[in-house]
């Protein structure tokens, strides 16, 4: 990897998200040599993934460099690489582009989506996990509107029209409402000769409520936000398969769609290696002490997503949230400095819940803060603050501010282009016995 030998210890962060940039950040001005592995060049701001897919942003607006980010730390290092396997007794790294040996290993690779082992679904449904991912499903959801002028048979019509959220997190709910604005504002204008009013967007939830991991007051507003705006939420209704067609789930309810998006949930995204009986939890998470550090492994770290702490407050870990990624990263990059001083007060991690948000549309939010909780214009406004704040570089944040007031003011989407068109896979014998 042309990664120069030093005397200083090396400190390998896998991942380049949320928690491996902040502890990246702490650790590069020190007298450590830190290499940063990622299969992407960039950092993704994800919860803004939703607005790339729905046309209201351009994907270099919520990405930035990771080589940017961290450019002005002679000790740091970036290698766009794919990580194949870890190997502890040698402190070894392997990957795509060759191995790489470490002093200290950090596991911050985040999630993917959790298909609950269904192929079928997991084959024919579309996922936001990515920009990628994210384009793809705008490219569909731009091409099913063309096809839907091109047919004659209102059913194929229906089907075209009709988009189906697998979900009521925030993704599911912001995705909902973005949707619901393409239907009042972009789709009459767009395709005058088409009957926009056909056109469904359908939320299904497992539990008895969307946004159950918010309060009650802020899941009942969403609900009465986006029923106002149209959209259909069914509850307590468990999706089972998904052919490509035909939504079926636990009752007789089924829905005919071209798009069925799979918000569902999330699991860890896994690296071989490490010894799964001892560090393995439910969600393919890892099993770290209050100092994040991986089962019996002294040098070997998870942060983030990846990573499970189980404790009184938080018997199943804590929430796969952005802010409990960057203050993990802060406090293992605390952490790990006092160990390479030969210290041994480390600080066990204790996460300070800021509060939750969800937008649901224009002028509609939710937020929870641990001391208040509000609804409607001021939440919206104070969620867009927020989200503003939080992205990485000047010109990022400029990009999509100007892009939220031409919306805002032009009730407009003008990134709903298919730049390039998505193809739908078609299904395997495999997927179809696994399916069944």
């Amino acid at each position: 990897m042309n990664i120069p030998q030093i005397t200083t210890p090396r400190v390998v962060i896998i991942g380049g998200g949320f928690a491996g940039i902040a502890l990246a950040k702490k650790l590069a001005k020190q007298e450590v040599q830190v290499v940063m592995l990622d299969k992407h060049n960039y950092h993704t701001f994800q919860p803004l993934l939703y607005q790339v897919s729905t046309g209201g942003l351009e994907p270099d607006s919520i990405a930035y460099p990771i080589r940017k980010i961290l450019s002005r730390y002679p000790n740091f290092y970036f290698r766009l690489a794919k990580v194949a396997k870890i190997n502890p007794e040698a402190k070894k790294v392997e990957t795509d582009i060759g191995s790489l040996k470490y002093d200290y290993l950090v596991l911050a690779t985040g999630s993917k989506t959790n298909f609950f082992g269904n192929k079928e679904i997991e084959l024919n449904s579309m996922i936001m996990k990515t920009v990628p991912e994210a384009l793809n499903l705008r490219s569909l959801i731009l091409q099913n509107f063309e096809k839907a002028l091109l047919t004659d048979s209102l059913d194929e019509q229906d089907a075209l029209l009709n988009f189906v959220i697998v979900g009521g997190g925030p993704t599911g709910v912001e995705l909902a409402g973005a949707l619901a604005e393409i239907k009042k504002g972009i789709l009459p204008k767009d395709y005058p000769d088409l009957d926009t009013r056909r056109a469904q967007i359908n939320i299904v939830q497992s539990s008895e409520r969307v946004l159950d991991g918010m309060s009650e007051v802020a899941s009942r507003k969403a609900e009465e936000f986006l029923e106002k705006m149209g959209v259909n939420i069914w509850k307590d209704t468990l999706v089972t398969g998904y052919d490509g067609d035909i939504v079926r789930t636990n009752s007789d309810l089924t829905f005919r769609t071209a798009t069925m998006i799979w918000a569902a949930g999330v699991e860890g995204d896994l690296i071989d290696g490490l010894k799964s009986s001892e560090c393995l939890l439910p969600g393919n998470r890892l099993k770290v002490n209050e100092f994040l550090q991986v089962g019996h492994y002294e040098n070997i770290f998870a942060i983030g997503d990846i990573a499970c702490m189980i404790s009184e407050d938080y018997p199943r870990g804590h929430p796969m949230v952005a802010q409990v990624a960057i203050q993990q990263g802060n406090n293992l990059g605390n952490n790990l400095l006092k160990i390479l001083g030969k210290k041994t007060d480390l600080k066990p991690f204790v996460y300070k819940d800021k509060g939750t948000m969800a937008t649901i549309g224009r002028n509609k939010a939710v937020v929870d803060l641990p001391s208040w909780k509000f609804q409607g214009f001021f939440a919206w406004f104070v969620w867009m603050f927020v989200h503003l704040l939080s992205l990485i570089g000047f010109r990022n944040r400029a990009i999509v501010f100007v892009n939220w007031v031409y919306n805002y003011i032009r009730f407009d989407r003008a990134a709903r282009l298919i730049i390039r068109p998505y193809k739908k896979k078609t299904r395997s014998k495999d997927v179809e016995v696994a399916a069944q």
